[in-house]
């Protein structure tokens, strides 16, 4: 029987290495023996883990600055153990988080040109954790929330604009915690752990959703994220070392949905989904390939497209988010590929004959603006992203600097008076004054919070009118 050929706007994307002079050359990659990508970019910076003496180190480089990176480039060097983990923030292309191995999350400000000088003091610095932190991941829809989780099996989600812990789950993981991920709208999140267990968490009610043990059998590594429509993708090894792929419904974890087993390599599968078309790429660790699949609603549900295939093996990946890729030229996705001595740009295209601007390979994608503050999320909000069309490419609007505002511990009251005190006349004399200062103190506070709210007020009308010549322009551009 001749086998048919699904059909698949996707069938024949097309994988295509950058030339030398494009990609970013004498980097010393991170030798740490750690599962991460070590790899993280964005539509402004390509940001990679190095080697390092004495304490830990990442460079941070503007997507333009190709070609030779000067040993002297100043790098990101405020940790005093090696970096396991950074993650650019979905709603500030400025800011990036790292974990590290001295057992702190920082969160970092970085200048819109790049680096000129060392970066030593981060925004704020995020302690709580006991043993190293080998994974740090944004909200994907809440301003200014991370989640941490370390080796001593604790997730931490962050007020990163207070600099403060406000959920800790401590008692829901027996072992090493492989990977955290939220879905779409940030109110779940699933974790994949060496006890071999599959869970999806909502971290608010701080109770388990769903649980699958032995999700896959083999004793490496596993990785699960979220997809768009709520089920969870997993990449893990079966008893006989096989590298496995698997599809999972949380309302019923019995069996999954698709099981597929995939080669004997021993490289742990790093998977990056692109929830507008439902792809998932996985980039082995050591593999020199990058296998993709398309997700769909029919039999057998997780569909292998093709294989792009190198011939140096890669020792980390990033990830480029949709808004950054070229729509002229049919990109579907961009990887940064970390060689032991350069990182080098990989873009996936879909030949296409038009011109014309493809809204089937670019329905509206995720933008940078966040729905929702930090206080909503704690409270019990959820939204979705807010979506923008990619028709005239993505411009950049101004991101607002990352404040922190640390709150006073010891709080402002004064210490209560003992009734004994007052027995005095000097003391009664400083007790009739009080209402005066107490009146004035309640008119300056008053006139100080106007005053915020009106500079507030002013920084909203700023953004937006930004916003507005930012469109404006590309209406005129494409006039033209």
């Amino acid at each position: 029987m001749r086998r048919v050929v699904r059909q698949s706007k996707f069938r024949h994307v097309f994988g295509q290495a950058l030339k030398n002079d494009q990609c970013y050359d004498d980097i010393r990659v991170s030798r740490v023996t750690w599962d991460s990508s070590f790899c993280a970019v964005n539509t402004k910076f390509v940001a990679i883990i190095i080697e390092a003496s004495g304490g830990g180190a990442y460079l941070v480089l503007p997507l333009q600055k190709t070609g030779r990176i000067d040993k002297s480039y100043p790098t990101v060097c405020g940790h005093t153990g090696p970096v396991l983990d950074i993650d650019w923030c979905p709603h500030n292309d400025n800011v990036i988080a790292s974990g590290s191995e001295d057992c702190t999350v920082m969160v970092w400000q970085i200048p819109d040109g790049g680096l000129t000088l060392p970066l030593t003091e981060p925004v704020v610095v995020l302690e709580g954790h006991s043993k190293r932190v080998g994974i740090v991941t944004w909200h994907p829809t809440a301003r200014n929330v991370l989640l941490s989780a370390g080796c001593d099996n604790v997730v931490i989600i962050w007020n990163v604009g207070t600099g403060e812990a406000l959920i800790t789950l401590d008692d829901m993981h027996y072992d090493m915690i492989f990977s955290v991920c939220w879905n779409r709208n940030g109110s779940l999140i699933c974790t994949a752990s060496k006890d071999k267990k599959l869970r999806v968490i909502d971290p608010r009610k701080m109770e388990i959703v769903a649980e699958k043990d032995k999700a896959h059998e083999g004793a490496r590594p596993m990785r699960a994220i979220f997809l768009s429509d709520g089920n969870v993708f997993t990449t893990g090894f079966s008893r006989m070392s096989e590298r496995q792929l698997a599809l999972w419904n949380p309302k019923n974890m019995e069996e999954p949905i698709a099981l597929h087993e995939m080669d004997t390599s021993n490289g742990v599968l790093l998977p990056f989904y692109d929830p507008d078309t439902n792809i998932i790429y996985l980039c082995g660790k050591g593999d020199s390939s990058i296998r993709y699949f398309e997700i769909t609603d029919e039999s057998p549900y997780v569909h292998y497209l093709s294989t792009f295939v190198s011939k140096e093996p890669q020792r980390g990946m990033g990830y480029m988010p949709k808004r950054g890729l070229d729509v002229n030229k049919c990109e579907i996705a961009r990887f940064y590929k970390l060689h032991e001595r350069k990182c080098e740009p990989i873009i996936m295209t879909v030949p296409r004959k038009s011109d014309l601007f493809q809204d089937d390979l670019y329905p509206d994608t995720a933008g940078p603006d966040a729905p929702i503050e930090a206080e909503d999320w704690f409270d019990g909000k959820n939204a979705d992203p807010i979506l923008i069309s990619l028709k005239h490419g993505y411009m950049p609007t101004k991101n607002r600097d990352l404040n922190v505002v640390k709150k006073n511990i010891l709080g402002s009251k004064p210490a209560a008076q003992k009734k004994s005190d007052s027995a005095s006349t000097p003391k009664k004399a400083a007790e009739v004054s009080h209402p005066a200062s107490d009146g004035k103190m309640d008119e300056v506070m008053k006139e100080l919070r106007s005053m915020k709210d009106t500079i507030r007020s002013q920084g909203e009308r700023i953004f937006k009118l930004e916003e507005l010549i930012a469109s404006l322009t590309n209406n005129d551009e494409s006039e033209e």
